[in-house]
């Protein structure tokens, strides 16, 4: 088992492989474990410091059932106009509270982020207007994540 420390675009992440079969790697990357595939595939015993990795993908883990989301949810879309809100952690989003359009007040909560077995209500920082939501419900997102953008 090996750890390492990366800091990507200012975000620090704490990343220990765990083992390596074949072209997958298991990875937990800041307590989210993560299957990451390998372009070719590598003797678990040499470093791994030559290896280029495609993005990491999520691990399918049993989830408590959800409700059905709401008839007809926007789709994320890209960064919009205004001041983003990222993730404080990393973690899978359980239910966005706001849509694209809503009027939004500091302090109101615009969606909940379940980390660590914990839910955790994300507020605005800003007063303004939802200009895009870039995650889905039930997205997994690491920490320093745009989630939605207020103008």
């Amino acid at each position: 088992m090996n750890k390492y420390q990366y800091k990507v675009q200012g975000v620090d992440y704490d990343v220990e492989i765990e083992e390596v079969e074949g072209n997958v790697a298991k990875v937990v990357v800041n307590g989210v474990r993560f299957d990451v595939e390998l372009k070719q595939p590598i003797n678990p015993t040499s470093t791994l410091k030559k290896v280029r990795v495609e993005a990491p993908k999520p691990v399918a883990r049993p989830a408590a059932p959800v409700a059905p989301a709401p008839a007809a949810p926007a789709a994320p879309t890209a960064a919009g106009a205004g001041s983003p809100i990222k993730s404080p952690l990393p973690g899978t989003v359980i239910e966005l509270k706001v849509n694209v359009g809503d009027t939004v007040k500091q302090g109101d909560v615009v969606l909940v982020l379940e980390a660590m077995k914990m839910q955790n209500n994300i507020e605005s920082e800003y007063d303004g207007t939802v200009t895009s939501i870039t995650v889905k419900q039930g997205e997994t997102v690491m920490e320093g994540a745009v989630l939605l953008t207020i103008g």
